[in-house]
């Protein structure tokens, strides 16, 4: 390893020192400044010296006493020999950090906590490194994004209850994928947060008493089937965008007197809604026919539903993960004689 590597490492490790006893009058950090203000010094003596020499060298050139591969060489020359003296002379104040470190491990000197990068090139092929970059992350970007996924237990609101539903409290199923962006309003409080992306939305609704859904005209009602159905389920996909008012409580951080803030580190609550479009409606039964053989059948069709679905969600948990609850404000058959409202109920992990 030689000088220019040992000083590097030596004073990567005054940056990463972090103690709090004190010893006379300057600290270990003051003390490793003060070396660097040493080789700063001599690099700009040498640094000054250097480019007075090479100036004297283009003045021979531009006389004509020497042509320029005799200037080129010449110019090499004294780098190489700069470069030297740099070496010779940082090699004395390697010494005395060479001690200092050793006292340092020895817990015989204090350390501040921060320590700054000085850096500079001298010359051609010179260059000496004093001190590192604190690369403590002390902010979140105002901006973040997550993955999000949710599933739970699926039903409809009729007659704005869903007691006697017609549909399997347990059986009936909805699952949310989407990915949502997490704005910090306020530049200097990490409470209020703004919500907001795109979801896929996978609602399923699982009929009662071997029942199934037949569209009649402009109306879909659920028929008795005339087999026994080992599955009867309607799955509505919709495509969402999501907007919530998120209430962070992680808190205000502080480091080395700046405010910094992180988000899914405590409770939180969203409220808002979203609003989007279905983008396909299937019918999935399953059944054993005649001669024994399992077959399932699957129908593709609009059966009446709305286009168009908007609504109101909420969750409230603690980091990543949330108790949720969404309901479409718009019921999921167009012209059915009694409204009935979509409405989930799950968990929610909100994934950075």
């Amino acid at each position: 390893m030689n000088i220019m590597q040992q000083v590097v490492l030596y004073l990567g490790i005054l940056v990463l020192a972090t103690f709090s006893k004190t010893y006379g009058q300057e600290t270990f950090e003051q003390k490793a400044k003060g070396i660097a203000y040493q080789i700063e010094k001599i690099t700009k003596e040498e640094k000054a010296a250097l480019k007075y020499q090479i100036e004297m060298v283009n003045n021979e050139l531009e006389k004509g006493t020497i042509d320029r591969n005799q200037a080129d060489e010449k110019k090499l020359k004294l780098a190489e020999e700069t470069a030297s003296k740099i070496e010779t002379r940082v090699a004395v104040e390697e010494q005395k950090l060479t001690q200092l470190v050793k006292e340092k491990v020895e817990g015989r000197i204090a350390t501040l906590d921060t320590a700054k990068r000085f850096g500079r090139t001298y010359g051609k092929g010179i260059k000496v490194h004093v001190g590192a970059k604190d690369t403590t992350k002390v902010s979140e970007k105002r901006t973040t994004s997550q993955l999000v996924f949710a599933a739970g237990v699926n039903n409809l609101v009729t007659n704005k209850a869903i007691a006697h539903s017609d549909f399997r409290y347990w059986g009936s199923h909805f699952y949310e994928l989407g990915w949502s962006y997490n704005t910090r309003i306020l530049k200097n409080n990490n409470l209020l947060h703004f919500k907001y992306g795109w979801s896929v939305q996978y609602n399923n609704l699982r009929p009662t008493n071997n029942r199934y859904f037949v569209e009649n005209g402009k109306q879909t009602n659920l028929q008795t089937a005339a087999i026994i159905l080992e599955d009867s389920r309607l799955r509505n996909v919709n495509l969402v965008v999501p907007l919530y008012l998120e209430f962070d409580f992680s808190g205000n951080k502080d480091h080395q007197g700046k405010p910094y803030f992180e988000t899914h580190k405590s409770f939180r609550l969203g409220l808002g809604g979203f609003a989007g479009t279905n983008i396909k409606t299937k019918q999935i039964l399953k059944y054993e026919d005649t001669v024994g053989n399992d077959v399932t059948s699957k129908t593709k069709g609009s059966f009446n539903t709305n286009d168009f679905v908007y609504g109101l969600g909420a969750y409230l948990g603690y980091e990543g993960t949330s108790l949720y609850v969404k309901y479409d404000l718009n019921p999921l058959f167009k012209n059915n004689a009694v409204d009935q409202n979509n409405i989930s109920l799950g968990v929610r992990f909100d994934l950075n």
